[in-house]
């Protein structure tokens, strides 16, 4: 089920004035708006039928009944868990309160972006994993554990992964790619202008792109010849990559498992000739 306000909230920025009201209310107001027909929905939004419409098809839904369907279904299983649950940290919240806060903003994170996937893309993004010669991951900050974890996934099924520590190197292994190679670039914003150069430079040697950026229309997506989107509501205070670290992390087990079960006999093989087994110890 496709979750309605996530992708509402993330097409906000590039939405028309029109566009903005209808979003604006129906964030407002999702349970009265979940139950409004289209043509009440236009009368409380100033607006039109048309526009509705139009605003539906642009976030991916087929028309006002899917949207509205999805809405419905949205404020029925999710009112208590996100209203009540959801609320950010403050300095006064127990241990307990803290657990509870940080893990279920997690889980939404992760429900969202399992939302926003599309498979069609995850399948292209597979197979041009395995047909690229040099898979080349762009990531700074916590991004980089992201793309770090990726490298020691795959490297565990001899596909062989390139990840630089330093933005330096990484835009030098960007110049040194071709148009039989592969770039991955993680930015959950989609505007680290260091992540926005190694792309441009990607694309400048004809190699191939995937993005791992926050859903909307950020400048290193819109370069990608494959998009892929993660959902994050960070904390107030964010001082670094929470929720949406996790929904990357997540992202990249994807593709990892799809790629395995794609090529499943050859990658179970090497995976078992790449098993290190530990002695165990006891004492005497």
């Amino acid at each position: 089920m496709k979750i309605a306000t996530v992708r509402l909230r993330e097409y906000y920025e590039q939405a028309s004035t029109t566009e903005k009201e209808i979003i604006s209310y129906i964030l407002a107001n999702p349970e009265e708006a979940s139950k409004q027909t289209i043509y009440q929905l236009a009368e409380r939004t100033y607006s039109s039928p048309a526009s509705i419409i139009r605003l539906c098809k642009k976030n991916s839904f087929s028309g006002f009944k899917e949207f509205s369907k999805s809405l419905l279904f949205e404020q029925a299983v999710r009112q208590s868990y996100k209203n009540e649950k959801m609320t950010d940290v403050t300095k006064v919240d127990s241990v307990k309160e803290v657990v509870d806060k940080v893990t279920n903003k997690n889980i939404l994170s992760l429900e969202e972006t399992a939302s926003l996937l599309d498979y069609d893309v995850i399948d292209q993004c597979v197979q041009a994993i395995y047909q690229c010669e040099k898979l080349v991951l762009f990531g700074i900050g916590a991004s980089l554990i992201v793309a770090k974890d990726a490298q020691l996934k795959f490297t565990r099924i001899n596909k062989m992964v390139y990840v630089a520590e330093d933005w330096h190197t990484q835009l030098l292994m960007a110049k040194n790619m071709t148009a039989r190679d592969l770039g991955i670039v993680i930015s959950y914003s989609g505007e680290t202008k260091e992540m926005i150069q190694c792309a441009n430079t990607v694309q400048e040697n004809q190699a191939g792109l995937i993005s791992i950026t926050k859903y909307g229309s950020a400048t290193i997506s819109k370069m990608a010849n494959h998009k892929l989107f993660v959902a994050a509501n960070e904390y107030a205070f964010r001082s670094g990559a929470m929720s949406s670290r996790i929904s990357q992390l997540n992202l990249i087990d994807i593709l990892y498992t799809a790629y395995v079960n794609m090529h499943y006999e050859k990658s179970i093989e090497i995976l078992e000739k790449n098993q290190i087994k530990k002695e165990s110890h006891t004492d005497d």
